[in-house]
């Protein structure tokens, strides 16, 4: 690429990118992303951080330096002793081992251009190199789809039931292309309220993600709809498989390039382990009952996602207020912080069409009514006067 080709040219002598990684696996990675992009003035150095810094005090900078801090003690302060002896205007990427969301947050503050713990997944990688070196930063929205997680703070609280009303609602009355994605391997029941049956496609393709394709997509997703597409497994209660969250992400990034919405519903003791995946472009909704526990949980994970970006947000969704067990709202959003985005109000009949699939659910008319505004900001469609809270607590 002609943009990549005049980097070189104005690095002189310098190799347009120097990388210095620990493993054969993420030098292929790499070596193939640099292919792709047409960048061939590169040179490999099997070594670390410290490695690079030793190279930097005599070499000159180049354009994009890629470092490993893979089993270096004090990573920080080595990436600090790197950016001593690099030259104004180089890149740095740093790789690493560990998925560290306090890590991740200090090396951006650091100037860091991104941190990827291994394995690598290609295309993200790649991305990440396009940008700095092209110097053409694709924005947020030029994805084809959106991508929406459904996380539910505790279990029961009905968040399977929410990503499955929503996503059935913007295929069915919004005629958008969606995927519903239930990342419960062993409990899920997302397939359960769709009337379908869980295939082991999933859990496949987290054990071996590098047969994910397009062709192993059309033969495995589970066709709920004309336009809703589900992946679901349930794996027996002895089985070992696990979602990987670099086969996560590689998963969405095909996925967003399929459909229009890409719902992903996790379970909260599976999201702790998503620091990366939850900081994608993206809404993330977290779902609640009423009570005290929901509510601190709420807050812990209003704090790990953090503010609100021009690409990413979270909103909150309290779901059957009022039920036994739940604190009054005002005390509710004392303890929270602040009032819910959304308030699904308790309807006796919720649990049991949850169970009776599809036509169960499109029953619930106040679920429905109340979910209006999540699909409204899906769809862009907010030009109508958000319900007062009182008709959003009665229904």
């Amino acid at each position: 690429m002609s943009d990549v080709v005049s980097a070189d040219a104005r690095a002189g002598n310098a190799p347009a990118a120097s990388v210095f990684v620990s493993d054969e696996n993420s030098a292929g990675v790499i070596r193939q992303s640099f292919n792709d992009l047409g960048l061939t003035n590169v040179q490999f150095t099997t070594g670390d951080v410290k490695t690079a810094t030793e190279a930097m005090t005599r070499l000159p900078s180049p354009r994009l330096l890629i470092v490993d801090i893979s089993d270096v003690e004090e990573p920080m302060a080595r990436i600090r002793e790197l950016a001593q002896v690099c030259e104004p205007g180089t890149g740095v990427i740093v790789l690493g081992r560990n998925n560290d969301i306090r890590l991740y947050r200090e090396l951006r503050d650091a100037g860091i251009l991104e941190y990827f713990y291994k394995p690598l997944v290609s295309n993200v990688f790649t991305h990440a190199c396009e940008a700095f070196l092209t110097g053409v930063e694709r924005p947020a929205n030029s994805r084809s789809g959106r991508l929406v997680f459904v996380l539910g703070v505790r279990g029961g609280v009905g968040a399977t039931t929410i990503a499955v009303s929503a996503a059935w609602r913007l295929a069915h009355a919004h005629t958008r292309w969606v995927m519903l994605m239930d990342l419960d391997l062993g409990n899920g029941d997302a397939a359960l309220q769709l009337d379908m049956t869980p295939s082991g496609a999933l859990a496949e393709a987290f054990d071996r993600p590098d047969r994910v394709d397009e062709l192993f997509l059309d033969r495995s997703v589970i066709h709920v709809a004309p336009r809703l597409d589900l992946l679901a497994s349930l794996e027996p209660l002895n089985s070992q498989a696990a979602v990987e969250e670099a086969a996560l992400l590689s998963l969405i990034e095909i996925l967003l390039r399929r459909y229009r919405f890409v719902f992903v519903d996790a379970p909260a003791t599976l999201g702790r382990q998503l620091k990366n995946a939850l900081h994608l472009p993206s809404l993330c909704v977290l779902v609640s009952n009423g009570s005290l526990a929901a509510a601190r949980d709420v807050a812990r994970w209003q704090r790990e996602i953090g503010p609100n970006t021009t690409a990413r947000s979270t909103i909150h969704i309290l779901n059957q207020t009022s039920a036994a067990g739940s604190l009054p709202l005002a005390e509710y959003s004392r303890a929270v912080g602040k009032a819910p985005d959304i308030i699904i109000p308790h309807q006796r009949d919720l649990g049991k069409a949850s169970i009776l699939g599809i036509k169960g659910i499109q029953g619930c008319t106040g679920l429905q009514s109340a979910l209006e505004p999540l699909i409204g900001q899906l769809t862009g469609d907010l030009e109508r006067p958000a319900p007062s809270l009182l008709k959003r607590l009665f229904g």
